[in-house]
């Protein structure tokens, strides 16, 4: 964050001061009391469980210097404003402006039904090897996370990713509002939040508003093997690049190979460039991510072999997605349990096969995918069916509202011990007491509403707080 008096604050936002007049932000920009330090600005968001303002005391003897707020309160220095979160937005939107207008400054924007977190985190170690980066931290992705990700930038800040989410048309335009990229990227269009969108043109539609929010002269980079993020090149108002396996596409993965335990590896081609990338994550889809992650890095200067050994070095940042633990009694977690929708059950299904091979039995726990609509019960279905194509030895279907994946692998074929059905985590837990032994590969797959996580981090014995 940079400096700032509680006049500009009120300028950027709106908003009206109140109290100290020569106030001035130091520090950081927090929504949490409890991360409060010296010279920051405390903003009083209201919540589904809480209310910021109710912490303004608590922010106040912590050291913040100024307090955002929609209502007065007692605070020796606070901005009030109508609507916080707006301000909020706002105040991300001039801080931006004014970096930008002070020296060279990228911003990346990345969005897509599936991968957003992980190419987010390739890009972001790709280009802090390079100069100085800001990246969000797990999934910001918001309208609260990603103003808040833009200011954590500085004078210093030499490049700025930024994960866009959306479950619902308009969203993308905010955000893109707030921060218009660079270089902005849509990696998939696939089944995530379909209930809230009604159906994937509409998803496909709500993508699109990144390509269209681009800065003018930026760059919209564009996944070739998905037809429609492919139609995308037409809301394009500058260069598109695109990537992908097929050919034609200007950055390109030929010769992938997965080996035994998971890992992707493939020729990276940029005209006439090559490069080989060995990843270390885990799963055939992180290809697609890396190829995201290797032409943003292309289109904003670093060379292919650069690019191509920051990718191979590249490990998994945010918890619950496609870590891995070996535990000291030989059995193997997969907890890819931040989030679930088809496309990444599917995906995290393939990777499980491949980790368990001929020789490992493999052992699926998975709970329900949620914001899937009327299509629910197909899509679980499917799942299901999945499980027993890939020969998953044991699928343990957790709660209510996943049942439909044990109805698919039972009409696929599924039988006796082979699924299980069990109420909770608590049943789940029971259960996998008494059947994990040495040598076994486990999944555990879940949308993050459902707590399933926290069995995953059980089972990794991580204590990771999601």
């Amino acid at each position: 964050m940079i400096e700032l008096g509680i006049h500009e604050i009120a300028d950027a936002t709106g908003g009206r001061v109140l109290g100290d007049t020569a106030a001035r932000v130091t520090g950081p920009v927090v929504i949490d009391s409890r991360l409060v330090v010296a010279g920051a600005l405390f903003v009083a968001l209201p919540g589904e469980h809480a209310d910021g303002h109710d912490f303004v005391a608590a922010a106040v003897a912590a050291g913040a210097s100024v307090v955002l707020v929609s209502r007065e309160v007692d605070a020796p220095a606070a901005v009030l404003v109508e609507d916080v979160q707006s301000a909020l937005g706002a105040l991300a939107r001039e801080v931006l402006a004014r970096l930008r207008a002070a020296g060279p400054l990228e911003v990346v924007g990345i969005t897509g039904s599936v991968g957003k977190t992980t190419t987010k985190d390739l890009v972001g170690q790709v280009l802090a090897a390079e100069a100085p980066t800001v990246v969000p931290q797990g999934s910001f992705n918001n309208e609260i996370g990603l103003p808040l990700t833009v200011l954590e930038s500085d004078a210093s800040t030499r490049y700025l990713v930024l994960e866009m989410g959306a479950s619902g048309i308009g969203h993308l335009t905010y955000l893109t509002g707030i921060a218009a990229p660079d270089v902005a990227v849509v990696l998939v269009v696939g089944s995530a939040h379909l209930g809230e969108f009604g159906g994937v043109e509409a998803i496909a539609q709500a993508k699109a508003e990144l390509v269209a929010g681009v800065r003018p002269g930026g760059t919209a980079v564009l996944n070739a093997d998905d037809l429609r993020v492919a139609a995308m090149a037409s809301a394009a108002h500058g260069p598109v690049v695109t990537f992908g396996t097929v050919t034609g596409t200007d950055v390109r993965a030929q010769d992938v190979r997965i080996d035994r335990d998971g890992h992707a590896s493939f020729t990276l081609v940029a005209g006439d460039a090559t490069a080989t990338v060995a990843l270390r994550l885990v799963g055939e889809h992180h290809v697609t991510n890396a190829l995201a992650a290797a032409t943003v890095a292309l289109q904003l200067g670093l060379s292919p072999e650069a690019v191509a050994a920051r990718l191979s070095d590249a490990r998994a940042v945010s918890p619950h997605r496609m870590q891995v633990t070996e535990r000291a009694d030989g059995v193997t977690i997969i907890d890819d349990s931040y989030n679930a929708n088809p496309d990444s059950m599917r995906a995290a299904l393939r990777a499980l096969a491949v980790l368990a091979g001929r020789e490992r039995r493999s052992i699926a726990v998975l709970g329900e995918m949620l914001e899937l609509g009327d299509d629910s019960r197909e899509r679980h279905d499917e799942v299901g069916r999945l499980a027993v194509r890939l020969n998953v030895k044991l699928t343990v279907v957790v709660g209510d509202g996943a049942w439909a994946i044990r109805e698919g692998a039972m009409m696929e074929g599924s039988w006796g011990d082979e699924v299980a059905h069990v109420a909770d985590v608590d049943a789940a837990r029971t259960l996998l007491a008494d059947e994990l032994r040495p040598g076994d590969v486990v999944l555990v797959k879940a949308s993050h509403g459902t707590g399933v996580w926290r069995l995953a981090d059980e089972l990794a014995g991580t204590g990771v707080d999601a």
